[in-house]
């Protein structure tokens, strides 16, 4: 059984690589907004259409304080391309052994077109400045999910 973030709880840190060739480290970022939004899988039409809607807000989150990243459990190889393919500027981290994924609730049994499976539960967990979940939703659809976020932040919808 998969155990979901709920706002209050802490964030669990972690170190990724990223699509760059850096790393990034969550308590790093401590001070700042991080929406940390999981995702099954690079460059398929759900998760391009979502990855395009986080870059295509990416000024809007950033300027209410919001850093943007992307997990999925690709290689960062596919990660590289996947961001250089759709201009995609903010860090896509990869968690192939799906630690991250699993401590966050992202990771877990789903079921799709009736049948059942394990792997990415598409969410999006909002951590505060605090290291703390600030916003947690699970199961989320790829089309239209950023816009419902920002409103969720009180941002207008783009």
């Amino acid at each position: 059984m998969t155990t979901r973030l709920a706002p209050g709880d802490p964030a669990p840190d972690f170190t990724l690589p990223a699509h760059d060739g850096g790393t990034v480290t969550l308590s790093q970022l401590r001070g700042q907004s991080v929406v940390v939004y999981f995702y099954p899988a690079a460059m398929t039409p759900g998760c391009t259409t979502q990855a395009c809607d986080f870059r295509d807000s990416l000024d809007a989150l950033n300027a209410s304080g919001h850093r943007v990243l992307g997990v999925s459990p690709d290689p960062v190889a596919k990660l590289a391309t996947f961001a250089e393919r759709d201009g995609l500027t903010f860090p896509l981290l990869s968690d192939t052994g799906h630690e991250v994924l699993e401590a966050y609730g992202a990771w877990g049994e789903k079921t799709n077109y009736g049948r059942t499976s394990v792997g990415v539960i598409r969410s999006t967990v909002v951590v505060g400045p605090d290291g703390l979940v600030a916003l947690a939703q699970y199961n989320v659809r790829a089309s239209g999910h950023v816009a419902k976020l920002r409103r969720d932040l009180g941002l207008d919808a783009a």
